[in-house]
């Protein structure tokens, strides 16, 4: 989040940001509260001064009758307090809502747009291209007998599958693949993490309260189910002061993912595309401010990698100021070109939040011996998601005869298979 002192301090840096991403935000009434809470403060403040002082005076006084008239004196101005106390209080508190919703500042490097059409592609790696014989995933999955559409919808409803055989070893294969690759050529720690967490997690990492509505929780116990690993991975320090040396912190975490998706008819209803469970591999970092901006370029290398190691054509694509998500400062997408279907499919997002997440969750380090606590930067990105990468690696692998051929990273992980065939 952004601090209160920020917003009163630089309400013009605020509206332009809130102009340039194209939302509202409740600035004017955080602002407006805020003179209400200072206001209201002073008067508490100065009341309870007179209460301390009277005190001492009410202590000193030997007389009864002049201390029970100095008593009945600050009857009313203990009144007074009583009085204000709620409604500062009140204040307070609808002042910690208001400022939850005002997204990040975009950073310097965001370029100006208005909405997705205005994202820009930063670099692009092969051309788009398609063959008369390639079948999308759907229909190559169902020949294939690794995937179950309709046992998904009798399990669950729609929007789910089975995946069945080589293709349940085919996705493990690529988790297993990508943690090996982050965790052995990029550093990353991997993290074994709960797929259910607790309210103020979902607060602190910036999920609420603006995606409340794709949520999945437990209607009775305090238990919210994680969209993404960014979420548990956010609060791992949280209420932290971190030590001198101990940053950058770089993990990595396979997670089942939970999303309550609003799709309508269209392209995307078919096949696997979009689903309210699915797979992802994140990647996530603890950095000092400074390093921010590099930690990012190497998270988007270590995405692309992934890329490149199975052969996909890939773009980056600049996010805008008006497409950026609600924490991110700077965004970059990757897509994945998927001949199947004839589009660019996203597999990661990689994000720098800045100090965005660290402020909520109350993240702070040290860069010395006893020196002053400092909010940390955080960045997140899929490395990558799935199963979008799992469509464009069944679609640009496949081959004249219907089979798949296996990429070379993931034999290893599929028993020295090489092939999966009818």
């Amino acid at each position: 989040m952004l601090s209160l002192q920020f917003l009163r301090e630089h309400p013009d840096v605020v509206r332009k940001s809130l102009a340039d991403r194209q939302t509202p935000g409740p600035l004017d009434e955080i602002l407006a509260l805020d003179e209400q809470r200072r206001a209201l403060l002073t008067q508490v403040e100065s009341l309870r001064a007179e209460q301390n002082a009277a005190g001492k005076k009410i202590g000193a006084a030997k007389e009864p009758a002049e201390r029970q008239r100095m008593i009945d004196e600050m009857k009313g101005v203990s009144a007074r307090v009583d009085e204000l106390t709620p409604q500062l209080r009140e204040i307070e508190e609808r002042l910690d809502a208001l400022v939850m919703e005002i997204p990040n500042i975009p950073a310097d490097t965001t370029p100006y747009g208005e909405g997705e059409d205005d994202n820009t592609i930063r670099e692009q790696h092969g051309e788009e291209y398609a063959d008369a014989w390639r079948k999308p995933h759907w229909e190559l999955g169902e020949s294939l007998g690794i995937i179950d559409f309709d046992r998904g919808v009798k399990l669950s409803g729609s929007r789910f599958y089975v995946l069945k055989g080589e293709g349940a070893r085919l996705q493990r294969a690529l988790i297993a693949f990508m943690l090996a690759l982050h965790i052995d050529r990029h550093g990353y720690t991997e993290m074994y993490l709960p797929a259910m967490v607790k309210e103020e997690t979902m607060w602190h990492s910036g999920q609420l309260p603006k995606f409340r509505d794709n949520l999945y929780r437990d209607a009775e116990e305090d238990y919210w189910f994680v969209p993404t690993a960014e979420v548990p991975l956010t609060n791992m320090h949280g209420d932290e002061i971190l030590e001198p040396g101990a940053l950058p912190l770089h993990y990595v975490a396979y997670t089942p993912c939970f999303r309550r998706e609003k799709m309508s008819a269209g392209r995307d209803v078919r096949g696997i595309k979009r689903g309210h469970q699915f797979d992802k591999v994140e990647m996530y970092k603890f950095c000092e401010p400074e390093r921010s901006p590099e930690e990012f370029e190497s998270m988007l290398a270590d995405a692309t990698a992934v890329c490149r190691a199975l052969g996909f054509r890939y773009r980056v694509i600049d996010i805008c100021t008006g497409d950026l998500g609600f924490n991110a400062a700077r965004t970059c997408d990757i897509e994945a070109w998927a001949p199947g279907v004839g589009e660019w499919l996203e597999i990661s997002s990689v994000s720098n939040c800045t100090d965005f997440q660290a402020r909520r969750a109350n993240i702070r380090f040290r860069r010395e011996a006893g020196g002053k606590p400092e909010f940390a930067h955080t960045l997140n990105g899929s490395g990558l998601a799935l199963p979008r990468t799992m469509i464009a690696l069944m679609e640009n692998c496949q081959q004249p005869d219907g089979s798949i051929e296996v990429p070379d990273v993931l034999r290893a992980f599929m028993g020295g298979a090489a092939r999966i065939g009818p």
